[in-house]
């Protein structure tokens, strides 16, 4: 049997545990994007330069090369592009074009979810800071300004004063792709929203998994995700109403086999929400770390179901101890001199340690996962243990900074 090839889309270090996992069911990787520096393409058997949010050349790219999927794991610009180009090819998708256009925009997604009776905040969509200045009345303020295409909070603004919204206005343009932006009313949650990756198998939600997602307040974008815990503290009875919301979401947009990123919370009107699902692996190395807290690969099924080979059982995940995914950043900028975790900490409670900078490296503050300067994976037996360890984490993990 001919050797099967799969395209990934970026280059970010997110994907190096897709390469590996690829690799070991003998698959010829192809990563693609416009930046050959990027260190992904160091570990893939091929780099394909094309940017990957122009949808036709990347479909031209992979009719050339003759691939067999097409995966943009935990890259949010290429979904799209993945998307259109598996259903041109006549590939195995999460999801049809269609479905992940609006699953990508926020906006049509928003307009979706009200038009079919899900739980939704009031928003509207702009391309101009003038229209949306004419509809401060139409909000309950205070409301979220975000670019309607980027992930990782960037571009996000609370805002609580319809004069600072022209400039929360002007910096979600600066972070959007499109030039479009979302103005919503700001849902107040109560305890911890969660972001979590899930899975399908043939439109039946088979994997369904949430989290605690924290924010560090110091942080100059205190919306930026910096602690993620699992399992979940959200009470069972609003995940069993997630769950089937997703569920009842999977069946509308008649989406099949895969994985999503899926960010909710549960609002202190007793109602839970969906917020945001995205057709891809999330960020910040979520899969890597459910993958390892709960024996069941999400990364070997997604490459699997891309390929169109045979899936391992997925199911309804089981945790082994409480898990933490610390996002190590810095509020501060500066010059790395170095990152030290204190040694008995890291013997204890670290399970995977992922820095990505160095030494003379430029550091900037905590804004979003761009700037993050690594991962964590910690692994407590139970909650209170974590919240423990948590508390003074600074003791543990030292950024000195020149």
């Amino acid at each position: 049997m001919a050797q099967k090839r799969l395209m990934l889309l970026g280059g970010l270090r997110y994907l190096l545990p897709v390469i590996e996992e690829a690799h070991k069911l003998g698959v010829y990787v192809i990563t693609a994007d416009y930046l050959p520096d990027n260190i992904a393409h160091k570990y893939s058997d091929e780099y394909c330069n094309v940017s990957i949010i122009d949808k036709e050349a990347v479909l031209k790219a992979a009719q050339e090369l003759k691939i067999d999927g097409i995966l943009s794991h935990a890259v949010d610009p290429g979904v799209v592009s993945a998307a259109y180009v598996a259903e041109k090819m006549g590939l195995s998708f999460q999801c049809s074009y269609k479905a992940a256009c609006i699953l990508q925009d926020k906006y049509l997604f928003r307009q979706y979810l009200s038009e079919n009776g899900f739980n939704c905040p009031n928003a509207k969509g702009y391309n101009n800071a003038e229209d949306a200045l004419k509809d401060v009345d139409f909000f309950n303020w205070p409301v979220i300004v975000k670019p309607v295409d980027s992930a990782g909070s960037k571009g996000v603004t609370k805002v609580e004063d319809k004069e600072n919204l022209k400039e929360a206005i002007d910096f979600a343009l600066s972070c959007s792709i499109s030039k479009n932006f979302i103005i919503e009313d700001f849902l107040d949650k109560v305890g911890a929203q969660s972001s979590a990756d899930i899975f399908t198998v043939d439109g039946k939600l088979v994997y369904p998994a949430y989290s605690d997602q924290l924010f560090d307040p110091k942080a100059a974008n205190p919306y930026a995700p910096a602690i993620e815990i699992w399992p979940s503290t959200m009470e069972q009875k609003h995940q069993d109403d997630l769950t089937d919301q997703l569920q009842r979401l999977v069946i509308l947009l008649d989406m099949k086999t895969g994985i999503y990123n899926v960010e909710s919370r549960v609002c202190s009107n007793g109602k839970a929400y969906i917020m945001e699902v995205s057709p891809r692996g999330g960020g910040n190395r979520i899969a890597e770390l459910q993958d390892m807290a709960t024996a069941q690969s999400l990364i070997r099924a997604e490459i699997c179901k891309a390929l169109s080979l045979p899936l391992d059982e997925i199911s309804t995940p089981v945790y082994n101890g409480v898990w933490c995914n610390y996002i190590i950043h810095s509020n501060e900028e500066g010059i790395l001199k170095y990152v030290e975790v204190d040694k008995d900490f890291c013997k204890q409670y670290v399970k995977d340690e992922g820095l990505i900078v160095k030494e003379g490296d430029h550091v900037a503050p905590f804004t979003g996962a761009n700037n993050s300067l690594g991962t964590l994976f910690l692994r407590a037996e139970n909650r209170q243990e974590l919240d423990s360890i948590l508390a003074e984490i600074e003791n543990y993990v030292k950024i000195v900074l020149e």
